[in-house]
């Protein structure tokens, strides 16, 4: 009974307090569901992803001009390695011109006739420019090497560099010492021809062309150019013993050989020929783009350089 008692009890005080329990449940659940459902995180605001943006913008600007900030806080080494990618890209270019004409050359009826005169100094310069570069391209081609590389090939770039990788005033430098070194062998050539005269003057069958000849290395002696048609008049003389090239003394070879930039090794008379040759096919495509007063003056000059002589641009 007692138990009973105990339990009606019990039942009255939480009938008494339940609704007020309910009631407090209830609007705590919808506040906080409330606040859950429409308020918004602070990251997907309108001023957030502003920021967001600003941010995103301007490092994409910096980005763009990263370069600029390098070449105004670093200029000479942004120089030295603009100058050195352009010259890959250059010399890369070449390259594949290059390896196209002698595929050209080599097809059934392939000729220097059928070549620029352009195509054909390329033709002339490209094998040593390939041989002198190469071992650079290689090193730098290994990772991290390019950072010793670049300061060693611009240190001397006269001796590990070719004339697409130069500045243009280094490549003017660097000619003018190139035609400095071929000028040395002039005198020794021209004593060369000096020491034929007495076989010319006791040779009937050139007796005619001696009066000429000598009077030609007399102007020349006297630092005067002779005429274009005064030389043309004695051709024949190297046409045939003294002056032509299966008559030329080794020293003579040697000279014409350093004269004209080619190395002193094998083949020395096969190589100068060839040179020859090549400086025929060269005159003969000017002639056909219009003569020597049509090139331009960069064209000019390196037409010039070739042969031994400096035109400055």
């Amino acid at each position: 009974m007692a138990l009973s008692l105990t339990l009606r009890t019990s039942r009255a005080v939480l009938s008494k307090y339940k609704p007020s329990l309910l009631y407090l449940s209830y609007s705590d659940g919808v506040q906080v569901q409330r606040r859950y459902s429409h308020g918004k995180s602070v990251y997907k605001t309108e001023e957030a992803k502003k920021i967001r943006f600003y941010i995103l913008n301007r490092f994409i600007e910096y980005l763009k001009n990263y370069d600029k900030i390098l070449e105004k806080n670093f200029p000479t080494t942004m120089k030295t390695y603009r100058t050195f990618t352009d010259g890959i890209k250059y010399f890369s270019l070449d390259t594949v011109e290059y390896f196209k004409i002698v595929m050209m050359l080599n097809t059934a009826g392939g000729n220097y006739s059928k070549l620029l005169r352009r195509e054909i100094e390329l033709y002339h310069q490209m094998p040593k420019d390939m041989i002198k570069v190469a071992p650079t391209l290689i090193f730098s081609a290994l990772p991290f090497a390019l950072y010793f590389v670049l300061p060693l090939v611009y240190a001397l770039p006269k001796q590990l560099l070719t004339s697409h990788f130069w500045t243009p005033e280094q490549r003017e430098q660097f000619q003018i010492a190139y035609l400095k070194d071929r000028l040395l062998h002039n005198r020794q050539v021209f004593r060369h021809l000096q020491s034929q005269i007495n076989f010319l003057k006791h040779d009937k069958k050139n007796k005619d062309l001696f009066e000429k000849w000598a009077k030609i290395l007399g102007l020349i002696g006297s630092g005067i150019q002779p005429s274009i048609e005064e030389i043309l008049a004695c051709k024949e003389l190297f046409m045939d013993e003294p002056y032509h090239l299966l008559y030329l003394s080794r020293n003579h070879i040697f000279h014409l050989l350093r004269m004209h930039s080619i190395h002193a090794g094998w083949f020395r008379r096969t190589r100068l020929a060839d040179r020859a040759q090549i400086l025929i096919e060269m005159d003969k495509a000017i002639m056909r783009e219009g003569g020597v007063h049509n090139l331009p003056l960069k064209a000019l000059s390196q037409a010039c350089f070739i042969r031994g002589k400096f035109h400055y641009v």
